[in-house]
């Protein structure tokens, strides 16, 4: 055997069973994911301490988990779930035996299409983010065509909802020719890549998210110094994560720093934009903060601030955005404790000018593996 004749079975042997090895987790969580919302739908309808809960129900057991530091399953996932139950029944024919003897019936009101592929195939090529986008179509005649449509192309997550915000399947039913349109799409290549970096993917696997995929040198040099000087004020800041994922509705927003202060007693949300200031970006902090104010606040907690660090050619741009804080006593301690807009606002412009000054430089660029140092 030649030397490239060796290299090329390595290569295809590792891609194929690694392929292999990621279908077989998207199978596994997409079952799980599957069978929780059809104990959600049980429950609902036979609990014998329903009534005790009524619509807290979903919000209890997401505490639950939360307290047990169990990813991935919170109030608006287990929506999706049950929702997921509930729009593909046939689900069920796929269960092991084991599985089977445990009574999981088809008792939805939704009834699934008989347009719809064989469902072995569509766990072979759809992730839970797939089924997650396609339980959103009311319509079990469209849901079916961008089945099809997914399957045929290999679409990924990504493609899939991007056709059906286009509303492909109504373009289609009003196109003459209707093959020719069909035709013409080009869907992006679907990776292992791809696949290994579904959020729902990385939280039943235990897998950490790797923040480096959304960040340039720069923006994580300054994060790791955000993060330094912020803990180095001693005023109370407790850090508690980086790349903050939020995630609605199959979409994915990240948050660059949360930290809790046990002074304040609250959240503290820190976004760092590497430009100027824009109306949108208080939008998007308003977003994190009802987000966290709804899923992330424990008894005794203040609601959570925003702090949003914006960057320019010659000036730096600091908004506190207070996010609906009205108890007078708790603003006057959050104004002495957290550091000032001019504190901000020097340690800002001094990090970009050095920074900026330390990437020029061949000998003292900055890495992905740099130390996480304040000089």
């Amino acid at each position: 055997m030649k030397f490239e004749k060796l290299i090329l079975e390595i290569e295809n042997i590792n891609t194929v069973l690694k392929q292999n090895a990621i279908q077989s987790i998207n199978q596994a969580l997409t079952i799980r994911n599957w069978i929780i919302g059809y104990y959600l739908y049980e429950y609902e309808q036979k609990g014998q301490d329903r009534a005790k809960y009524g619509d807290s129900l979903l919000l209890s057991i997401a505490k639950h988990f939360r307290s047990k530091n169990i990813k991935g399953i919170t109030e608006r996932s287990l929506r999706t779930f049950r929702a997921f139950y509930k729009c593909y029944p046939q689900i069920r024919q796929t269960l092991s035996a084991e599985l089977k003897m445990k009574k999981i019936i088809q008792t939805t009101p939704r009834p699934s299409s008989k347009y719809s592929p064989e469902m072995k195939e569509m766990l072979r090529h759809f992730s839970f983010s797939h089924f997650a986008e396609l339980i959103k179509l009311d319509d079990p005649l469209a849901r079916a065509f961008y089945e099809i449509q997914a399957i045929k192309g290999r679409w990924s997550v990504r493609e899939l909802s991007r056709q059906m915000g286009s509303l492909l399947y109504e373009r289609t039913g009003l196109s003459k020719n209707k093959k020719s349109l069909l035709s013409k799409i080009v869907a992006d290549v679907v990776t292992i890549e791809d696949s290994i970096r579904d959020p729902y993917l990385l939280e039943f696997t235990g897998l950490k998210e790797r923040t480096e995929y959304s960040e340039s040198d720069l923006e994580t040099a300054l994060l790791n110094h955000i993060q330094d000087f912020l803990l180095e004020l001693g005023k109370g800041f407790c850090f508690e994560s980086r790349q903050r994922r939020i995630t609605l509705s199959n979409e994915h927003d990240r948050i660059d720093l949360v930290f809790y202060h046990r002074i304040l007693k609250c959240h503290i949300l820190i976004d760092l934009k590497n430009r100027a200031f824009s109306h949108a970006d208080a939008g998007q902090m308003n977003f994190y903060l009802n987000y966290f104010k709804e899923n992330e606040m424990s008894k005794g907690d203040n609601p959570p601030i925003g702090i949003i660090l914006c960057t320019a050619k010659d000036s730096v741009k600091v908004q506190y955005a207070i996010g609906g804080i009205n108890n007078k006593l708790f603003v006057s301690r959050y104004m002495v404790e957290l550091p000032s807009v001019k504190e901000l606002e020097c340690f800002i412009k001094e990090d970009i000018n050095h920074l900026s000054q330390r990437r020029q430089s061949p000998k003292n660029g900055i890495t992905k593996k740099s130390k996480k140092t304040r000089e």
